[in-house]
């Protein structure tokens, strides 16, 4: 299967495809609208991904765009896709850096002195032992053996 980037279109089939006149894909070239791929040779192919393009061209046209107007759409099109890119690659960074945080999660507690720190889930703050010392209440009038 071919992908939508391979330059597999002559020129001839390329504006049959996008229903315009050849001349009309040299001169979207040479304006830098779409720029296809080259043979040895110096002919241009063009890709299904470029017939899209020329497609595009040719209804913005239509609606009364101008070409330098065409031109910057396409140019802010191209930024939004790839500021989509680097939207969707730093919400994966970010998903991978929460499970990390979530994998060493740190509890804070307050240790024997009062000062809060930080100790791994299921721990207790270092600091002198507590007192195994036992306190024993008996009520007022109970008998003292």
């Amino acid at each position: 299967m071919v992908d939508r980037d391979t330059p597999v279109y002559v020129i001839s089939v390329a504006a049959e495809l996008a229903g315009m006149h050849a001349q009309t894909l040299r001169q979207y070239d040479r304006l830098g609208l779409v720029t296809p791929s080259r043979t040895r040779g110096g002919g241009r192919r063009y890709s299904s991904r470029d017939v899209d393009r020329l497609r595009e061209v040719q209804r913005l046209s239509g609606e009364g765009v101008s070409l330098a107007g065409i031109q910057r759409i396409m140019e802010l099109e191209v930024q939004v896709e790839a500021l989509r890119d680097r939207v969707a690659q730093l919400l994966a960074d970010n998903e991978r850096l929460r499970d990390r945080a979530v994998q060493g999660t740190r509890v804070f507690a307050a240790d024997l002195s009062g000062e809060v720190v930080a100790v791994r889930a299921g721990q207790r703050p270092h600091g002198r032992p507590a007192s195994t010392a036992l306190a024993l209440w008996r009520p007022r009038g109970w008998p003292t053996d």
